[in-house]
Formats: structure tokens, sequence, C-alpha cells
């Protein structure tokens, strides 16, 4: 689904639509992929429902997974859908260390507990 583009970011393709959601979301099996894919390391025990960080155009943002989002869809909140949209778009998806440090600029902290 992604390919990689450079140091710092996967190129892909997917549907991006707007959404009546309140975060960026794709289908919870695609995120846990992706995650599974890219992100994961191997060592110890590692998280499949970290956020990924999508750019679109100029923006970053965290993509969540949601099973109410079908599969190959980006669902972007109103407030952040452009006049283009519903279309198939070309998405960056941050590699795992870019992702980590653009959350980290964000004051992202991920959620304790499991």
């Amino acid at each position: 689904m992604f390919e990689r583009f450079s140091s710092g970011y996967y190129l892909g393709e997917l549907y991006v639509e707007p959404a009546d959601c309140d975060r960026p979301t794709i289908h919870r099996a695609d995120h846990e992929r992706m995650n599974e894919q890219l992100y994961l390391t191997g060592d110890g025990v590692e998280r499949l429902d970290a956020p990924l960080v999508m750019k679109l155009h100029t923006t970053h943002f965290p993509v969540l997974g949601d099973d109410d989002v079908p599969t190959g869809t980006l669902a972007l909140p109103e407030s952040m859908a452009t006049d283009d949209l519903p279309n198939s778009c070309g998405v960056f998806l941050a590699t795992a260390e870019r992702a980590e440090e653009l959350l980290r600029y964000a004051g992202y902290e991920a959620p304790t507990g499991t």
C-alpha cells in the first residue's frame, strides 16, 4: 500500500473523504497492518494502536484506527477537508523515527496502561 519515498516518508494512495468524525481515521485493520509493517522494531512488546503520522498536502496529523471507515480510505474531519474531496490522493506516511519526532513536537502523549 505504501512504498519508501525518502528517508522520512513512505508514499501511498488512499481514498480521502470528509467524514463526521473528530480526528483522522483509517480502517482499524489497515492501521494495525501499517503499524506492524512500518513501525514495529521487533524489540519487546510494542503497540499496534499507536497513531500513524500522515501528511496530506502540507499538513501533518496523527491517524488512528476505526472499524467504521472502509478499508483503503482516510476519513478526515470536515474541518480538515478541502474542496477537492472526496478523491483518491497521494498520502505521505512518516517513518517510525519521523513520526515519533512529529508527535513529540505536537505534544502527543501515548495513553498509559493496557
